[in-house]
């Protein structure tokens, strides 16, 4: 038995308010009533986590420093409940808050731990990664002399990050390569262009949005009134393109979206706690004209993404393309602490109009088509994407047709640029699925112009 004295005693005092505090902040009130009912098994458990602390702190090999226990605890208790749920000391909550405004300096890649090992989700274009080669499946064994087995995605995000100009060597496996190769990177200013555009072909225009952040919704409408100028008139069709758009703020999604729905619901959120139960609808105003939409989504699309997907699925609004996207169906919600750390803690599971969650499961295509290798470059980035149903830890699916209807919304999701016209070089005749959506629209246009001459 470990004979506590009067240090240990102030040590284990101090632990428990810290840890008390920890759980008031975050407002687990229904655990707060059942000890309160006598069941005790919350605080019961505490004074065994600062009984351990307090054995290590006198007891371990070498001096522990008392916060650094205090995070690594917090980062094991989040770990343990999902893949999106973390915990981020003041650097990386002050880089987080530096992401969303879409500059930062580093690589590029939006990453993810599967089965222990440090994987790609997906390359973010016109970054170092995409341009080196990465693609999304590909597992990272190093970063540098480091091996990522021990690393969370915290540890791996601040390895890659650094000063534009400086280099880092990623030791990369695939499913095509006997044994790992090493890949050398040039760290840039990584500034995501979120909205991306250009005239197709007579009367069709193409939108890419590449990340759902601060600007999305006001890119959007130059990108749109910018494809109307150039056309002089209303569009025949639009292709929206978010192939390996990883998501992002879910508040730009629902303002996307509702350029095309005209009325009702866009995406509702539930949760245990009230605030996590709202819902977004369309807004009266100005929409866009009713010209066809052809929606293009892959294993790359997740998050805020699949919300626009779903969305205009369920309203009859686009014809959704592609494969099938990833299925991130919750919503994070970020909470500053009181030491300038933070939480990312899924508060929540959205739903799709009709009452649809994708947790797990994803968007599926109204038509599917898969992206063909093309002579120049063979590219197999559906076929390898990682899914949500493929990631420790993840929660199922939970389907309820009942849920549409009632009062439900959406939360603040995890984590932005200027609209540009697409370069010269981006040569999108080239791609096989984007032309598909293009010959999709075209004879859509000419079934109505027979139709209206019978």
């Amino acid at each position: 038995m470990f004979r506590k004295g009067s240090r240990n005693k102030r040590v284990i005092a101090g632990f428990t308010l810290v840890v008390a505090a920890l759980v008031i902040f975050i407002g687990i009130s229904s655990q707060r009533r059942c000890a309160a009912e006598g069941k005790g098994s919350d605080y019961e458990s505490i004074e065994l986590f600062t009984d351990v602390m307090a054995i290590v702190k006198k007891s371990y090999v070498e001096e522990v420093d008392t916060k650094k226990l205090i995070y690594g605890a917090i980062n094991g208790m989040l770990a343990s409940l999902d893949p999106h749920s973390s915990f981020m000391p003041p650097d990386t909550y002050k880089e987080m808050k530096i992401d969303t405004r879409g500059s930062f300096g580093g690589l590029g890649i939006e990453i993810t731990i599967k089965d222990g090992i440090l994987t790609v989700i997906s390359p973010i274009e016109d970054t170092p990664a995409y341009k080196a080669g990465i693609k999304a499946g590909d597992q990272i064994f190093k970063i540098d002399d480091k091996f990522t087995k021990d690393l969370n995605i915290n540890d791996a995000v601040k390895r890659m990050r650094g000063p534009k100009g400086s280099t880092v060597v990623l030791t990369i496996m695939r499913d095509t390569f006997e044994k790992p190769k090493e890949f050398t990177l040039v760290r840039d200013i990584i500034q995501i262009k979120s909205v991306r555009s250009r005239m197709l072909d007579s009367g069709y225009g193409y939108v890419r949005i590449a990340q759902f952040q601060e600007k999305t919704d006001e890119d959007l409408s130059k990108a749109l009134h910018a494809l109307q100028e150039e056309n002089k008139k209303t569009l025949s069709g639009l292709i929206l393109d978010l192939r390996n758009d990883p998501g992002g703020l879910l508040d730009q999604a629902v303002k996307v979206a509702d350029h095309f729905v005209q009325d009702g619901l866009i995406v509702y959120t539930e949760g245990r706690e009230k605030d996590s139960k709202m819902q977004f609808s369309a807004r009266k105003g100005n929409k866009e004209p009713n010209y066809p939409i052809v929606v293009l989504i892959n294993g790359g699309s997740a998050s805020a993404s699949e919300i626009v997907a779903g969305a205009l699925q369920d309203h009859k609004r686009a014809v959704i393309m592609g494969t099938q996207s990833f299925g991130k169906g919750s919503v994070q919600t970020i909470i500053p602490l009181s030491d300038d750390s933070g939480l990312r803690l899924t508060t929540a599971r959205y739903y799709t109009p009709n009452g649809r969650s994708i947790q797990a499961k994803g968007i599926t295509p109204d038509i599917v088509v898969e992206r063909l290798e093309l002579p120049k470059e063979a590219d197999k980035r559906d076929t390898l994407h990682l899914r949500e149903k493929d990631l420790e830890n993840h929660f199922e699916n939970e389907d309820k047709d009942s849920h549409k209807g009632a009062e439900k919304g959406v939360a603040p999701d995890e984590t932005k640029g200027k609209p540009v016209s697409l370069k010269p070089e981006d040569n999108l005749k080239n791609d096989y699925q984007v032309m598909r959506a293009l010959d999709l629209l075209k004879g859509w246009d000419i079934l109505k112009k027979i139709e209206s001459a019978k």
